[in-house]
């Protein structure tokens, strides 16, 4: 029920996308490519350090696969779990970051550009 009025009010995490409104701003390129590269950036860095660290615990190498049945189930799910959870994490602490970070930047150069 709460999904359904989320998504008739058009609150943040709803489905319900409209075309914007004339003269509305577009949504912005540059944060859309620099997002994105923290994304990547992010990921590679966090998956080295999560594999490094299931090295150091477990004393065994990262599955290369955990769909390998070569690997116990235990195991394997907990690489899953121990793999998604750290990346997903590094994701939104980096991301709040560099928006946080592109906000102040903007609200630099509109207060120089207003000046």
């Amino acid at each position: 029920m709460a999904n359904v009025a989320r998504a008739r009010s058009g609150a943040p995490g709803s489905r319900k996308t409209e075309a914007p409104a004339k003269g509305a701003a577009k949504p912005d390129v540059q944060w859309r490519v620099i997002g994105g590269l923290v994304g990547l950036v992010v990921g590679f860095a966090s998956r080295k350090v999560l594999a490094f660290a299931w090295e150091r615990v477990t004393g065994k190498k990262p599955p290369a696969s955990a769909d390998s049945p070569e690997i116990g189930l235990g195991e394997a799910i907990a690489y899953a779990v121990v793999m998604g959870l750290g990346m997903e994490v590094a994701r939104i602490i980096a991301t709040r970051a560099a928006a946080k970070k592109w906000q102040s930047w903007r609200e630099a150069a509109a207060s120089k550009s207003s000046s």
